[in-house]
C-alpha cells in the first residue's frame, strides 16, 4: 500500500491549481482543514472503516457535518475521496497543500514543538528569529510534547532543529555506547 504522503500529493497538487485559478488559496485551504478535522474525529474515523456505510452515505455525513462551509466544488471533493477511499489521506492532502500554498506565497510553514507551552511574546520572538534565519515570512505553529523534557523541536520544510533535552540525552547515551 502507497505511503499517504505519494497518495496525497497529487490531490494537494489539483486542489492548488484549482484554488489558484479561483484566487481562492486561503478558501481552500479553510475547506481541506475543516475536512481533515472531521476525518481525524474518531467516531467519523470508525465510520470510514464501517463495511455497513455505503461510500453515498459516508459523503452525506461528512457533507451534512460541514454544513454550509462547503461548496459544490467541495462537496465533490468528499465525493472523490469518499469513493476512491482516501478519507484516511486527507489530513496528509491538508498538509501537502498547506505546504503548496505557503510556497506560492513565499511562507514557510513550521512547526515548533516544545515542553511546555510558551506565552504570545515568547511565540512571538521564536517567529521572528525563524523569519531572520529563513529569510521569508514564517507561520509558526506550536504544539506541546512533555517527553522533550525541556527545549525545543522545529520543523520548517525538510530542515529540522532539534534543540530538546531529550536529543541531548540520547546523543549523549550513543557517545557513551549505552
Amino acid at each position: 500500500m502507497p505511503a499517504q504522503s505519494n497518495i496525497a500529493r497529487p490531490y494537494a497538487q489539483a486542489l492548488f491549481e484549482l484554488a489558484l485559478e479561483r484566487d481562492a488559496l486561503s478558501v481552500w485551504d479553510d475547506r481541506i482543514r475543516l475536512l481533515a478535522a472531521v476525518a481525524d474525529d474518531p467516531v467519523m474515523a470508525g465510520l470510514t472503516h464501517d463495511p455497513r456505510i455505503s461510500s453515498e452515505r459516508l459523503s452525506a455525513l461528512i457533507i451534512d457535518v460541514c454544513g454550509d462551509r462547503l461548496d459544490q466544488e467541495g462537496e465533490n471533493l468528499v465525493r472523490l475521496l469518499v469513493r476512491n477511499n482516501r478519507v484516511d489521506a486527507i489530513r496528509d492532502i491538508a498538509q501537502a497543500y498547506a505546504v503548496r500554498r505557503a510556497d506560492a506565497e513565499k511562507v514557510v510553514v513550521a512547526q515548533m514543538t516544545t515542553a511546555s507551552p510558551l506565552d504570545e511574546s515568547r511565540q512571538k520572538q521564536f517567529a521572528e528569529a525563524l523569519q531572520s534565519k529563513l529569510g521569508r515570512s514564517v507561520n509558526l505553529e506550536f504544539e506541546v510534547d512533555e517527553e522533550l523534557i525541556g527545549g525545543a523541536v522545529i520543523r520548517a520544510g525538510d530542515r529540522v532543529i532539534d534543540g530538546s533535552v531529550k536529543a541531548q540525552l540520547e546523543q549523549l547515551a550513543g557517545a557513551l555506547g549505552a
